[in-house]
């Protein structure tokens, strides 16, 4: 009985111990900054069809026979094409073979892998709207952004739309919903964020989910002002949205801004990141464990973070009611990073400001790829009919 207990009293140990490295784990891998990623998606072949047009062969999978428009990034991230239609599918190979529709950059005719994206513009040119490069004042120096005039000026000249990027991407993200803001006649300001590596860094390095990030922003809101913005309507993807919903909260200037459009939105970063870890194979204890110390300032040694993050103040389901903006939700059933659930239950909390709209993407952050023009006219529909908080200046 006694060898026994031994036996597990150190079995426990142990186990201890690799819950306790797997949640220091879990927390490093929430915060710090990811530079590479792989290209796990093999390019069977690049062929040219009768009519010349330009076609890809890839292995099908729920991705590639996704309808819509995507994107392929190859060559170490230097290549990037944009994947359109479906052309045909083969069963028995296993394939699909879909257009494409540009190649902005790199040679894709050598490409052997590449990686999946919703981000079918990796640069402004494509888009064939006029923009210009501008830098924002942030903390620790000048934030590049894009600047896009309206092409044709309208009433709303005076109002702006600002659009913010995802955690790990860049302001290259935000741009699929510049031409919606464009044919409203706003100004668009793509800004970059700290840590993802077009703005300056913070002093940590490190991710902070919005929890300092949104100080970025808030310098673009006040540089927008200043460019003569009356009104602002913030567009935020994932993180941005989480960017976003802390302006409207917190932020000084928040009487200005007007509206809010939410995309695959993170509301509530604790609930959000049990889920992502469960769904990985991570019990939710040690995922929670995994809160707990980038929650603390003791644990500065295992996250790096110089100061802890307060997953209160990042939970706007509990803090719904400090809103006051009209908002839409966009967000897809399948989205496996981002909890549809919470968005549901965010709406509920807020009808009378909160709309919710679905797409069928089951990919985090696609739902304007699985339909572009189904997207467009309904963001364009919400934003013409729903009419703007009182702002003033």
């Amino acid at each position: 009985m006694r060898r026994a207990a031994i036996a597990l009293a150190i079995g426990c140990g142990i186990t201890g111990a690799a819950a306790i490295l797997a949640a220091a784990y879990f927390a490093r891998e929430v915060v710090v900054p990811k530079t590479l990623r792989k290209e796990d998606l093999e390019i069977r072949r690049v062929l040219h069809g009768a009519d010349e047009m330009l076609m890809v062969e890839l292995p099908a999978s729920a991705r590639t026979t996704a309808p819509g428009r995507y994107s392929i990034w190859f060559a170490n991230g230097t290549g990037h094409a944009c994947i359109g239609e479906i052309v045909s599918c083969d069963d028995a190979a296993g394939t699909v073979t879909r257009r494409v529709e540009r190649v902005d950059s790199g040679d894709l005719m050598t490409a052997k892998a590449g990686i999946w994206s919703g981000y079918v513009y990796a640069t402004p040119e494509p888009l064939g709207l006029p923009y210009s490069d501008v830098q924002v004042p942030v903390e620790n120096g000048m934030a590049p952004a894009w600047q896009f005039p309206p092409a044709q000026p309208s009433g709303d000249s005076s109002t702006w739309a600002i659009h913010i990027h995802g955690l790990g991407g860049s302001k290259a993200g935000a741009l699929r919903g510049v031409p919606v803001a464009d044919r409203l006649g706003y100004t668009s300001l793509v800004v970059s964020l700290r840590n993802d590596r077009d703005a300056p860094a913070s002093a940590d390095g490190r991710y902070h989910l919005g929890q300092t990030e949104w100080h970025d922003v808030e310098a673009a809101v006040s540089y927008a002002v200043g460019q003569g913005a009356r009104q602002i309507v913030l567009f935020g993807w994932s993180l941005g949205a989480s960017i976003a919903l802390q302006l409207a909260a917190s932020s000084g200037a928040r009487h200005v801004i007007s509206r809010l459009v939410l995309n695959a939105p993170v509301i509530d970063w604790g609930s959000t990141l049990v889920a992502n870890a469960r769904s990985s194979g991570l019990p939710s204890w040690v995922a929670r464990l995994g809160l707990q110390m980038l929650g603390s300032a003791g644990a500065r040694w295992v996250t790096g973070l110089d100061a802890p993050l307060d997953f209160l103040a990042l939970d706007f389901l509990a803090r719904a009611d400090e809103l006051s903006v009209p908002i839409l939700v966009i967000h897809n059933e399948g989205d496996r990073s981002t909890p549809f659930a919470i968005s549901r239950e965010f709406v509920s909390r807020r009808p009378e400001l909160a709309t919710l709209l679905t797409f069928p993407s089951a990919e985090h952050t696609q739902e304007w790829n699985s339909d572009p023009d189904g997207w467009d006219a309904a963001v364009e529909g919400w934003l013409r009919s729903v009419p703007s908080s009182s702002v003033s200046l």
